[in-house]
């Protein structure tokens, strides 16, 4: 006799249900710590078996970290995109100004999932430390060319300290639950962070 209780599942292609289980976990990851998801809660989500899953991805770790890194390569991409559409030779300020205002928008987008790696709240796959960690450098790296300051100790120091600063500030802003006229002080206190740290935009 056929059973009628199983979820009907759509056929996609390897590709496509690639994609599909990683919007469910990142669903999933948005709403629990990494501690609490399991792989069964992100194959329904997804509409699919918990062997299918396995099929494309080890375990949680790899779901997770995977989930993580498609979000690092999203901002990425969405600041370099902003950037190319700002006029040749905008100010550096601006150009700090609409790559953070990127950033904002990221959070904002999904305020809860940035926020729990910062709020303490269990801990996270050793692969998933390293592609945050790859990722800051990136980040920082980016800001460098952006900047082009002198490789003085001081402004070495600004470029890692502007990051911290704006998770610290963004964290307090989700909190708040993301205001939309908390955002404007934000940037403004963001940005002026930064040009106070290096102490001349042209440095």
């Amino acid at each position: 006799m056929a059973r009628t209780d199983r979820v009907p599942r759509r056929r996609l292609d390897p590709d496509a249900r690639r994609e599909a289980i990683l919007a469910a976990a990142a669903e999933a990851f948005a709403r629990e710590p990494y501690r609490d998801v399991t792989i069964a809660s992100v194959a329904r989500l997804a509409g699919a078996s918990e062997a299918l899953l396995y099929r494309y991805f080890a375990g949680k770790d790899q779901l997770y970290t995977a989930v993580v890194g498609s979000a690092v390569e999203d901002l990425l991409d969405a600041q370099a995109a902003a950037l190319a559409d700002l006029p040749v030779g905008s100010p550096v300020r601006d150009r700090v100004t609409v790559a953070t205002t990127v950033y904002l928008d990221h959070v904002a987008h999904h305020p809860q999932a940035w926020a729990l790696p910062l709020s303490g709240v269990g801990s996270e796959p050793t692969a998933t430390v390293e592609v945050r960690t790859r990722a800051r450098e990136e980040y920082v790296q980016r800001l460098r060319d952006l900047l082009a300051p002198s490789s003085t100790a001081r402004h070495e120091y600004a470029l890692w300290g502007f990051f911290g600063f704006l998770d610290a500030a963004c964290l307090r802003w989700v909190r708040e639950g993301s205001p939309a006229d908390g955002r404007q002080p934000l940037l403004d206190a963001t940005v002026g962070a930064l040009e106070g740290a290096l102490g001349d935009w042209g440095a």
